[in-house]
């Protein structure tokens, strides 16, 4: 059982898509060009999103959506410790855009900070920014294809 990409069950996005074994049956699925995830195990009928979503914020639910296999698909948010966050950010799904924040490591003051508590990085709202529903250059903006 390997990764492989594959076109976007979703968007249709020509191999843009990570789908990733769960077991022999099931598989996961993270798309670079939507910015979507889903897996074979959430399919209307099947699995209890109401459980899932009570910790999901509104837009998320919102954004939820099924591909003609009846997978619902949600909005990934990636946090990367030592380079940033990308998250979908908005007032509803009308009107929505990823975004992006950096991180910086915290200074010696502020790790003295009971707040930060065996925490080396910190979000920095300096860098925070938006990229309309282009998810592949917020995935740029925090090095997450660097090494």
């Amino acid at each position: 059982m390997t990764d492989k990409i594959i076109d976007c069950p979703k968007c249709s996005e020509k191999a843009g898509c990570y789908q990733t074994p769960i077991n022999e049956f099931h598989n996961s699925y993270a798309c670079f060009g939507c910015g979507f995830t889903s897996n074979d195990l959430m399919r209307e009928g099947e699995f209890n999103f109401e459980e899932f979503e009570s910790t999901l914020p509104e837009l998320y639910k919102d954004l939820k959506s099924l591909d003609s296999e009846g997978r619902a698909w949600y909005p990934q948010a990636i946090n990367i410790t030592e380079k940033g966050t990308i998250f979908a950010n908005g007032k509803s799904k009308d009107q929505w855009q990823w975004s992006a924040i950096q991180t910086i490591q915290l200074t010696e003051e502020e790790k003295l900070n009971p707040r930060f508590k065996n925490q080396v990085y910190k979000s920095d709202s300096k860098t925070l920014q938006n990229f309309g529903y282009d998810f592949i250059e917020a995935c740029d903006y925090i090095g997450f294809f660097n090494a």
